[in-house]
Order: C-alpha cells, then structure tokens, then sequence
C-alpha cells in the first residue's frame, strides 16, 4: 500500500494556533484507528515558521514562573507543551516540521521514527555539503553544534509536534536559554554553517521535503484545498 503523507504549507503561524491544528488532525486519525471509521485526514505533515517563542516539554526542571516572565520580557512568547525534551526557542528563519502521521502506515516504533526524522536531516544537510550526524543527545548535530531539534509526542502511534531545522534564524534567542538543557554545546545554522546569510526556509523547504519523502518512503501531495482552509480556520 502507497505510503500517503498530505503536505500543508502553512506559512508564519502563532505556535498556539499551529499546537491546535496538530491536536485537530491527531484526534481525527485517533478516531479513526479506534472505531474504523473515515477521517478527512490521512497522515500530514504541516511546514511553517513561528513568530518568537519558547517551548518546554514534559522535562520543566530550571524553568519555573520567574523564568517564564524572564523570557517573555525579550519578546517572545512562552508555551508549556506534552512533547518530549527541554526548552527551546522557535522564530523566524527556521523551517517548522510537524508530521502528524499514524505510525501503523509505516513502522510502529517511536524509535524507528525519530531515527528517520534524524535520516531526513542527515541527508538534507549532506546535500548542502554539511557532515551532520546524531548523537545520544536528540536532534542533529554539525560536531557540537545543534542544527535541528527534535521533540515529540505519541499516542497510540499518532505522532505529533516533531523538528525545528534552523536555516537563517537568528541565533541569539538561544543565548537566553540552555537549549534542549544540554549544558557546553552550541546551536549553529545551514546559513552560518555555508556562509550564506540569505539562505532562509523557502530556499530549503523542497530539499526537506524530497529527503522526508526518501527517508518514510511515501508519496507527498499537496493537502485539497477544503482541507487546507478548514485547518487554517478560513472557513
């Protein structure tokens, strides 16, 4: 059976408003596998950018109320989340990846998914002549440097939330923090990385998407248009 994965090309979302979207498309697929019943959704994948914010995962050890107003006063917003993993920073110049996918379709492992979502990463950074590799640590590295990170949930292998690959991001939202809690180690960017200021997330959204239809093996296609406007709250 063809592997079916539907692209939503978002554009700039509030995180909230991409959070609620992914819950959306997740309880669809959730009632589908449960009672066998059709859901308008089939597995998707949801690309965008954030304006600035910070998000925690389940781990919120260091980062109480006082912290969260620390941060909120740079002018970024602040979202408690159920994704694996520490704090992190989301803003623009970063390509935003949320494969809301039932694992069942392709391998159900958690592990064998983030496995693939690093292969994706691998290989993107490898097309732009970049050695990038993962780690005991989550996410992919260039040596110490963070390039993309990771953070998921899974219920009854319906995935959600997923990567945050810095393309030309501005960095210095990462100095406020200790990113994915990972003390001694940097965060780093295709563009700082290739010395190519200019290269942002429209320059590289087709390289991902080709490396993520290689790495799950599935055929990607454009959401349909009543779909798409339905997710985007148009209607």
């Amino acid at each position: 059976m063809s592997r079916v994965v539907h692209v939503l090309r978002a554009g700039k979302l509030p995180y909230q408003r991409a959070l609620k979207m992914q819950q959306t498309i997740a309880t669809q697929l959730l009632q589908q596998a449960k009672h066998q019943t059709p859901s308008p959704y089939s597995n998707v994948l949801i690309l965008t950018e954030h304006d600035p914010v910070y998000t925690i995962g389940i781990r919120t050890q260091g980062y109480d109320a006082k912290e969260e107003s620390r941060l909120r006063a740079l002018g970024a917003d602040f979202v408690r989340t159920n994704r694996g993993g520490l704090i992190t920073f989301h803003g623009p110049g970063q390509l935003v990846a949320y494969p809301i996918l039932d694992l069942k379709h392709f391998q159900p492992s958690v592990r064998w998914y983030v496995c693939h979502l690093e292969r994706t990463i691998i290989e993107l950074c490898g097309r732009y002549g970049l050695r990038a590799q993962s780690t005991a640590d989550t996410g992919v590295w260039i040596e110490n440097r963070k390039i993309c990170a990771m953070g998921i949930h899974a219920s009854r292998y319906i995935t959600t939330h997923g990567l945050a690959l810095n393309c030309n991001i501005d960095l210095s939202w990462f100095r406020h923090i200790v990113p994915c809690g990972l003390v001694g180690k940097s965060v780093t960017s295709l563009a700082g990385e290739l010395n190519q200021p200019e290269l942002g997330v429209v320059g590289v959204t087709e390289a991902f998407l080709d490396c993520f239809r290689q790495s799950f093996e599935c055929d990607l296609v454009p959401l349909d248009v009543e779909r798409r406007m339905e997710l985007m709250g148009v209607i």
